[in-house]
């Protein structure tokens, strides 16, 4: 199974930028549809954006459409979350998550459940 390590959370005012790192071991990233999660102090963890296997189709909560974007790099095994325009509701402990079953990108990946490994979370604050 895969390993995965996020980087790349910090304190960040409302309206600036942060972009997340998700770095896999192993040769078979690149046949993984890969997702972000986050939760909130409190909260259930909820879908951020999930990415087929090459990159070429997304899918992205609609309180971070437009905001955020997710990517990722095949050749580095590594995903990316770019977010912008961050608010005080973004607050939370950002995951990434990778499903091993080499399907394509389906809605069920906004579901926890659909996953087999998860990283160990990078702490995003954004002050108001």
């Amino acid at each position: 199974q895969v390993q995965l390590v996020e980087s790349g959370g910090g304190l960040v005012q409302t309206g600036g930028s942060l972009r997340l790192s998700c770095a896999a071991s192993g040769r078979t990233f690149s046949t993984y549809v890969m997702g972000w999660f986050r939760q909130a102090p409190g909260k259930e963890r909820e879908f951020v954006a999930t990415i087929s296997w090459s990159g070429g189709r997304t899918d992205y909560a609609d309180s971070v459409k437009g905001r955020f974007t997710i990517s990722r790099d095949n050749a580095k095994n590594t995903m990316y979350l770019q977010m912008n325009s961050l608010k005080p509701e973004d607050t939370a402990v950002y995951y990434c998550a990778a499903d091993h079953h080499q399907v394509p990108l389906l809605p069920q990946h906004r579901l926890i459940s659909q996953y087999d490994n998860w990283g160990q979370g990078t702490q995003v604050t954004v002050s108001s």
